[in-house]
């Protein structure tokens, strides 16, 4: 019982240290599944104005963006490209909501109506749009999907077509928006007549300058604390983001003078024929050299990295510093070794004929099923389509007139169908390989089938001209690249260098070994390019690791070998240091300090007396304006044009600090603008102006107020 009553009389304590208790180990839970704490950051790549954009949805987006862009974009580039679009759309959605601004049905059907107007699949017999058919197209998609419809012989899912939808709405509603502002702006006839004052008030000016550059920049000091001040002083210029800096060494996979005479020796090798001995009949053989084989397709692509091109070229054709050599060879001569666009060549000059320059030509491409570039309305097969051609040929070998018509009527080929079949003047090789043999090798009248990947050509030779030697060259290749044993030293000088410089002296090992180190600085969080090495996101993910500290060194794998790669400094996101903000500090520093220096060594109080101390002369300005600020022989100044506007005829200023300068100014005319019955053309120009304003600012300025959280470093989807 005693044991009872002491723990009533402390059961405020105990329920104290019991609610601890549990409290440390919903905590203690919650540190280590981190995940809980950061699962809208891991979730969430950005909130704006409230709304969240979360990672798959950004994520579909950019795959969708990626297989349009291709290989012209790189990864980095699309992520950057669908951020700016999500960030416009939620921007602009909050003005949207907040006025109420939506994309009804009706309008819906005026965009879609305005889009599709000249759409031959959705125009009537009368060359109208009829809606019927859009609606029946829309239906039939929804019908197949997933699978896709097709659209002017593309392919079109019906998510596609919903997408395009919300597009055109999207575009629409920032049109109304915009409207909408620019409706809400007007010159008024206030502002016109003040617009005609700025233009029309003029002052005719006597002034005296003296010119900051009079003071010598090594005459004035500027110290630390000065620029902190000045940073201080302008925080928004000096604003900046976080940032690291690097530098590197670069270690290239490169062929050594080893390895290219290496490969020089194995092609001279392949120049004669070789005794060699056959397992499997137990003989010597003579295996023939690339001067004596007759088989000059199967030589060069059993031995060469670049297969063999059967092509007759002119002398133009080949690269300019060996054409001479190569053409001027008799048939079956070699050429060679010689080095040419990263690789090392032998050629042999195999034939020699007279081919025109160029010809011209009408066709008619019947294509068939399969067939390249082949709609798909096409249904004929192979040897329907052959049948067809040769049908129209046996008419045009009687009546070659009809070939216009045939043209209009069968050809598929969209880029000569208006010209009446024709291509023409062209060079030689323009074409694919089977119609350009039949148009330089056949006569001028000449009239024949040829089939090609894109199906079966009627071809006519119109003309033929400036016939000229061509040859046909068989080229062996071996690229230039570094050996296996090269590649093995690189790899090791690389990470010797990682290994050593983490525990030595960066700058002071690469110079033992003869490394150019590289530093760069100022690299933001998505960040993709590093100077000198391209597309190095690893690189950059790795400086912003939290793990990652200054001094730390790591190797990375480049597209020509490797980098070994240090940690310099971790910058946060803030102020820029003095070091950084002085190229643009320091001048403006210096600039007032010269200024001050000018006022306190001056007593004039005329400008006579002014240019005679400051061995100067008195200038003048005339028909000065507000909105032209310019003295002449003295610059652009609108502090001093502004001081001016605010002098009576007559009277002196005092000293003014401007642009370049500081000035003392005299009014000797002031001449008010005319005035006029009626400003209204002055209030369309400020009208005009506001209008311009919104078109190239309006956006920018919402996204500056926009309310925007941005994840993508925390998300790692970059």
């Amino acid at each position: 019982m005693a044991v009872l009553n002491k723990i009533r009389q402390r059961s405020l304590f105990l329920i104290l240290i019991i609610a601890l208790a549990l409290f440390s180990f919903v905590l203690a839970d919650l540190f280590q599944n981190s995940d809980a704490l950061m699962a809208k950051s891991q979730n969430v790549v950005a909130t704006i104005n409230g709304k969240d954009i979360t990672r798959e949805d950004f994520l579909q987006k950019v795959e969708i963006a990626q297989q349009r862009a291709g290989a012209s974009a790189t990864n980095t580039q699309v992520m950057n490209s669908v951020w700016e679009q999500e960030v416009r759309q939620a921007v602009m959605e909050t003005q949207y909501d907040a006025l109420g601004i939506t994309i009804e049905k009706d309008q819906m059907r005026d965009l879609l109506k305005t889009a599709m107007a000249t759409n031959p699949e959705f125009v009537n017999e009368a060359g109208l749009f009829d809606e019927d058919k859009l609606n029946e197209f829309i239906a039939n998609l929804k019908e197949l999907s997933p699978q896709p419809g097709f659209i002017g012989g593309q392919p079109l899912t019906f998510n596609d077509w919903v997408n395009y939808e919300r597009q055109l709405a999207s575009n629409a509603l920032s049109q109304n928006y915009f409207n909408l502002v620019k409706a809400g702006l007007t010159g008024t006839l206030a502002e016109g007549a003040l617009e005609h004052k700025l233009q029309g008030d003029k002052v005719d000016i006597k002034f005296v300058q003296i010119p900051y550059a009079s003071i010598a920049d090594s005459t004035v000091s500027v110290s630390k604390s000065d620029i902190t001040a000045y940073i201080n002083k302008n925080k928004k210029q000096f604003k900046v983001d976080a940032s690291r800096d690097i530098r590197y060494v670069e270690f290239k996979e490169a062929a050594t003078v080893e390895d290219e005479n290496a490969i020089k020796e194995a092609l001279n090798v392949l120049l004669n024929d070789r005794e060699e001995y056959n397992e499997g009949l137990k003989t010597t053989e003579t295996i023939a050299g690339f001067k004596t084989t007759k088989d000059h397709e199967d030589f060069v692509n059993a031995n060469s990295d670049i297969k063999f091109d059967d092509r007759f070229v002119f002398k133009s054709d080949l690269p300019s510093s060996i054409s001479d050599n190569i053409f001027n060879l008799n048939v079956g001569e070699v050429y060679g070794p010689y080095k040419d666009n990263g690789f090392f060549k032998i050629s042999k000059l195999v034939a020699v004929k007279q081919i025109p320059d160029s010809a011209k030509v009408r066709h008619i491409l019947i294509p068939f099923k399969g067939s390249q570039s082949a709609t798909p309305d096409v249904v004929q097969t192979e040897a329907e389509a052959k049948a067809t051609a040769d049908s129209l040929l046996s008419v045009l070998k009687t009546n070659k007139s009809k070939f216009g018509d045939f043209v209009k009527t069968f050809s598929s080929d969209q880029g000569s169908v208006e010209n009446g079949g024709r291509y023409d003047w062209h060079p030689y090789n323009t074409m694919v390989p089977e119609f350009n043999d039949f148009e330089f090798e056949g006569k001028v009248g000449d009239l024949g089938i040829v089939k090609t990947v894109f199906g079966f050509h009627i071809i006519e030779i119109e003309g033929q001209s400036d016939t000229k030697k061509a040859v046909q060259v068989a080229t062996i290749a071996r690229k230039i690249e570094p050996s296996e044993a090269t590649v093995s030293k690189v790899f090791r000088d690389a990470s010797n260098f990682e290994i050593n410089a983490a525990s030595g002296d960066f700058q002071d090992l690469a110079n033992e070994n003869n490394y150019t180190v590289r530093p760069v600085n100022g690299i933001k969080v998505l960040d993709e390019n590093i100077p000198g090495i391209g597309n190095q996101r690893p690189i950059v993910r790795w400086a912003f690791e939290e793990e990652s500290r200054v001094g730390d060194v790591k190797r990375f794998t480049t597209s020509t070998g490797y980098v070994a790669v240090q940690l310099v400094a971790k910058h946060k996101a803030g102020l820029q240091s003095v070091e950084e903000a002085s190229a643009i500090a320091i001048p403006a520093i210096r600039k007032e300090k010269k200024a001050k220096l000018i006022r306190d060594r001056v007593s004039a109080t005329n400008l006579e007396d002014l240019a005679a101390a400051e061995n100067t002369t008195v200038r003048t300005a005339m028909a000065v304006t507000m909105t032209s600020p310019v003295l002449s022989g003295a610059g652009r100044e609108p502090i001093i044009v502004g001081a001016a506007f605010g002098l009576k005829e007559g009277e002196t200023s005092s000293l003014i600090d401007g642009a370049n300068g500081v000035y003392m100014l005299q009014v000797t005319k002031y001449t008010p603008a005319v005035e006029l019955d009626n400003y209204q053309s002055y209030a369309n120009q400020v009208e005009a102006r506001k209008v311009a304003v919104v078109t190239s600012k309006l956006y920018s300025a919402l996204k500056e107020a926009a309310d925007i959280e941005d994840n993508r470093a925390e998300t790692q989807i970059q």
